[in-house]
């Protein structure tokens, strides 16, 4: 059994997904979300979590240093014996000791096609504003591997969209939304299926 820690920020729309369909893919007893953590307390999926009878982690990372933030993720993953993390719109970057401890075992879903539009800041509408404004004409996204540098680990999957020119970064994130719902889950999916 793979214990799967998804970790959101906000709404969760993508966490939401993944619990829903996550059995259509793997079975129960090869894998199942086993924590929710969030660093925002007020963010929307803890109802997800509390509607999925999921527990919620609720980390408070603010005014702390790498190490002591290790030590906060080092703790709840242990609780939860987690074995694998999604990264499911999650806007804080994780301690470079946490992605050496889970090698090729953090993956992040990112609303653009990297290396392009990735980075600090880059993150929701930011990306869908930066992509509208060069005048690409596709977008997508890039599920990939996380490590100590923010949008860089290895590329695992990506799928485009395209950017019309009557789109708008609301118009353009509904379209990625689409692909992430579309992907995000059948993809975890493969990569623990890959991993045994």
């Amino acid at each position: 059994m793979i214990n799967i820690a998804l970790f959101a920020s906000g709404a969760g729309s993508n966490a939401a997904v993944i619990i829903k369909t996550l059995h259509q893919y793997i079975t129960p007893q090869e894998a199942n979300v086993a924590v929710i953590i969030t660093n925002n307390e007020n963010a929307g999926v803890i109802n997800i979590a509390h509607a999925n009878n999921i527990p919620v982690a609720i980390i408070n990372l603010k005014k702390k240093d790498e190490a002591a933030q290790t030590d906060i993720y080092q703790t709840v993953l242990e609780q939860y014996n987690i074995d694998f993390i999604v990264l499911a719109g999650y806007l804080k970057k994780i301690p470079a000791a946490i992605t050496h401890a889970f090698p090729q075992q953090i993956i992040n879903i990112h609303p653009a096609l990297l290396p392009a539009y990735g980075g600090p800041g880059m993150y929701g509408t930011k990306v869908h504003e930066a992509v509208i404004a060069a005048g690409e004409q596709q977008s997508g996204i890039t599920i990939h591997y996380v490590d100590e540098v923010y949008d860089h680990g290895a590329i695992i999957f990506q799928a485009t969209c395209a950017v019309e020119a009557t789109d708008t970064p609301d118009s353009l994130a509904q379209k990625i939304h689409q692909l992430e719902h579309q992907w995000f889950t059948k993809t975890i999916a493969q990569v623990l299926q890959s991993q045994k």
